[in-house]
């Protein structure tokens, strides 16, 4: 009886490692918080299979747009997709599925020279919508707020509005950004700038602020211990969108990201894992 469990285990070893070493090529795209990590991801999985599994950015309705033109077999989002997006898929005739492939934490950044280090969520919301337009309003110098945000068609931007800023417009004097990384270079260059970026990207250039939800009762700075028991309230699930049609050809590319090595670069990245 050892012997046939024993030989099922090694088949089934073998099985595994046959599907993650099956050559994949497929393109990425959308989301630039999830950027980063699907490039190591894919970086890691092309050397060990011999694949060509491509990714680029522009934005997570960037993504989406191209999974319903067919322009690309898998969309990175930091946002879930809209009714309208699932609309023009099911129109299209295209049944898609949805992955959670890490949890992020949206982290709110400002100039390290900045002594503000703690902001409450309606506080925030008062400098995103413009409300609140010099530092000394909450407790920092006499210092006008310069706002970056990225743009539409950003997901953060999208989980931002909604999740921060109570679903209010932004600020028509914030200033949008193409790129996350733009705004992680503009807010380091800027004495009295302030933005928010995927934790992956908060760098020593930056000051990351403690974020309260509860008024001003507790403060909570992100990072992927909070993230992870969710302690830090701006956290959020990262996806990848796919048709099923193209399941079985990036099948063990999924696999490879939701696997324990998969798993393990999402942490090394700056990410919180999900298994």
């Amino acid at each position: 009886m050892k012997k046939i469990i024993l030989s099922v285990a090694v088949l089934a070893g073998l099985t595994l490692t046959t599907a993650i070493a099956q050559k994949v090529a497929c393109k990425i795209k959308g989301s630039d918080t999830v950027l980063p990590l699907s490039q190591k991801e894919a970086e890691t999985f092309n050397k060990k299979t011999g694949s060509s599994v491509s990714v680029t950015g522009g934005g997570s309705g960037v993504g989406l747009s191209a999974l319903l033109s067919g322009t690309t077999d898998i969309a990175q989002s930091s946002r879930s997709m809209k009714m309208d997006e699932k609309i023009k898929l099911k129109d299209a005739g295209k049944a898609y599925k949805e992955v959670t492939i890490a949890l992020d934490a949206l982290a709110v950044i400002v100039n390290p020279g900045n002594k503000v280090s703690q902001l409450t969520r309606e506080q925030l919301e008062g400098i995103f919508t413009g409300k609140i337009t010099n530092w000394k309003e909450v407790g920092g110098d006499d210092l006008k707020i310069i706002v970056y945000s990225r743009e539409t068609s950003s997901g953060t931007y999208e989980f931002f509005k909604e999740h921060v800023m109570n679903k209010k417009n932004f600020a028509p004097s914030a200033l949008l950004m193409p790129a996350t990384g733009a705004i992680v270079q503009s807010v380091s260059q800027t004495a009295g700038a302030i933005g928010y970026v995927g934790l992956a990207y908060v760098e020593k250039n930056v000051k990351a602020l403690k974020v309260s939800y509860d008024k001003g009762k507790t403060y909570v700075a992100p990072s992927v211990a909070t993230a992870k028991d969710k302690s830090y309230p701006i956290t959020r699930p990262l996806f990848y969108y796919y048709t099923t049609d193209v399941e079985s050809k990036i099948k063990p590319y999924v696999d490879f990201v939701l696997s324990a090595e998969g798993q393990k670069i999402v942490l090394d990245e700056g990410y919180v894992p999900v298994k």
